[in-house]
């Protein structure tokens, strides 16, 4: 059971809704993405916590309906 992007980036808003999400799909299965989240929220946090950010905010769903999600966080520039 695949989930697409737009889900991704919806739980992903919900928790972090200042964020700029960029999600590719790369294998065109809905199953293997890239993300790239820009967050005020990431300010002064370390590259290990921006990601658990997220992944708390996909709700379980890694490993189960989402396979691999590649990240690239930061805070705006």
């Amino acid at each position: 059971m695949a989930m697409p992007a737009s889900e991704i980036e919806a739980l992903i808003k919900a928790a972090l809704p200042d964020a700029q999400i960029t999600i590719e799909d790369l294998a065109g299965d809905n199953d293997h993405f890239a993300a790239t989240i820009i967050s005020e929220a990431f300010r002064g946090m370390s590259r290990v916590r921006q990601h658990q950010l997220v992944y708390a905010a996909l709700k379980g769903n890694m490993g189960g309906a989402l396979h691999a999600l590649a990240l690239q966080t930061s805070a705006p520039e």
